[in-house]
């Protein structure tokens, strides 16, 4: 049997883990609900499940990746005899993923060539974003464009690709968020009204909890926000980060590696509002807080523009520091697919990359239809309004996503045992310091919040809130 790659180092694994999970998700849904759910209050909620119920779930992954070897198709059946059902609902979300992905990617090269180019200015009018996702060919090429460049690191493997480029690409990335972040505490702005509001301000808002009105419903809220945010963010149940467990080397610290991949996620999903929200506070005011493609496509090019000739820089480092993340992300969710194709089928990597590739092509030119010739509107259960990319990111983030976590839990919980996953994460002696809370998490506390999620994101809970 041909050896496994496998990371060089803890710290290409903790890189390229952290660029999986730090995605469009910190940068467009951890501000809106920092500044929705009482600033500081939602922080501090989000960091009390972190180091519990996130914890529990991404050391669980990437340990049952590393004691396998396996990608996630294959994983689950290796830990136990009969589960392959739910490798294939890990492999399933990642191919569902990728290809409204790809188009979003584009938006992103998009808007960074527009900002590149000096027209920064163009892409605040009203109705820009709507006008170019709408037209047929510019947003589909820039997807084939976005698609080619993750296939091209995923082809380079683990070594020369993945984890290559997340160590040039992640260092950039925290400048990047530091230089903006930064900025946007300078901003002072009065505007028509003759009101002066700081960037300062806005961040005093987003770091003091409001507790003005809180009961116990919207504290229950503000709980489900900070998991929800929280699950997607660290990229578990995806099968991405059983796929890069499966690169880590025995070595390796899992327990460790887990905590510092945390650590990184939260910094830049924190500094992601710091960038954000003192930025949408000074010129718009509490009212100008969106979540989504409308906070980065539609009201921060606004932003930019009123700031003048430093708003132009501030866009291009912006849309690129976005472009970087987007990238990283994509990346790891094109390898949980085709490292599941590899271990399935016993095929090379360029070939399993080439199938996802066209897999994730196909779909995207879908979604791009979606905004043009083939546009319709449904109603989702969570009550928004959703085209076909929103059908598909429903599907994988709400439903699937929620219930491939329920079954880890039971798996590993009730039917394997934490005993399984505990032996992994010491295997070279090291102490688990965090053995009871890790039992009390997996076989009751995470499956129970998890099932809450699920019922939250399938409408059931909007029945009687």
């Amino acid at each position: 049997m041909k050896e496994r790659h496998s990371f060089g180092g803890s710290i290409g694994f903790v890189l390229a883990a952290a660029g999986s999970a730090v995605g469009l998700g910190n940068i467009w849904r951890f501000p809106y609900f920092a500044a929705k759910d009482g600033g500081g209050l939602f922080l501090l909620v989000y960091l009390i499940l972190l180091f519990t119920f996130g914890f529990t779930l991404l050391i669980t992954e990437v340990a049952i990746g590393r004691k396998t070897l396996q990608g996630p198709l294959t994983a689950y059946d290796k830990i136990k005899k009969g589960w392959k059902p739910l490798g294939v609902i890990s492999c399933i979300v990642p191919v569902i993923i990728m290809p409204y992905y790809c188009v979003i990617g584009g938006w992103v090269l998009k808007y960074c060539f527009v900002f590149l180019g000096g027209q920064g200015t163009a892409a605040a009018e009203d109705g820009y974003f709507g006008g170019y996702i709408t037209s047929t060919t510019q947003p589909l090429v820039l997807t084939i464009v976005f698609l080619a460049i993750c296939a091209i690191i995923v082809i380079l493997g683990v070594n020369k690709g993945i984890e290559a480029s997340s160590k040039i690409i992640m260092p950039i990335l925290i400048v990047l968020v530091l230089i903006i972040s930064v900025f946007a505490l300078t901003i002072t702005h009065t505007d028509a009204e003759g009101i002066t509001r700081t960037g300062m301000e806005g961040l005093k808002i987003y770091l003091i909890p409001n507790l003005e009105g809180l009961t116990f419903a919207t504290l229950l809220n503000v709980i489900v926000d900070a998991m929800g945010q929280l699950f997607f963010s660290l990229s578990v149940a995806m099968g991405i980060m059983v796929a890069y467990g499966s690169y880590v080397s025995k070595e390796a610290n899992l327990q460790k590696s887990v905590m510092q991949i945390q650590l990184f996620d939260t910094a830049i999903a924190f500094l992601a509002g710091v960038m954000i929200i003192p930025a949408i506070y000074a010129f718009a005011g509490t009212e100008g807080m969106s979540a989504g493609p409308g906070l980065m496509f539609v009201s921060l090019p606004k932003i930019f523009a009123s700031m003048g000739s430093i708003g132009i820089i501030m866009g291009i480092l912006f849309f690129v520091m976005v472009l970087f993340a987007a990238v990283t992300s994509a990346v790891s969710v094109m390898e949980a697919v085709v490292s599941s194709l590899m271990d399935q089928f016993h095929m090379s990597r360029k070939k399993a990359a080439f199938i996802e590739g066209g897999i994730a092509l196909i779909g995207g030119i879908f979604v791009c239809l979606g905004y043009n010739k083939m546009y319709f509107e449904v109603t989702l259960p969570t009550g928004t309004t959703g085209q076909l990319l929103d059908i598909m990111d429903y599907i994988s983030n709400n439903l699937l996503m929620p219930l491939g976590a329920i079954l880890t839990c039971i798996l590993i919980g009730w039917v394997a045992k934490p005993k399984t996953i505990e032996d992994e994460i010491t295997l070279n002696g090291e102490k688990f310091g965090f053995h009871k809370m890790y039992v009390v998490m997996i076989k009751f506390v995470a499956p129970i919040m998890l099932t809450v999620l699920l019922l939250e994101s399938a409408g059931v809970l909007r029945l009687f809130m």
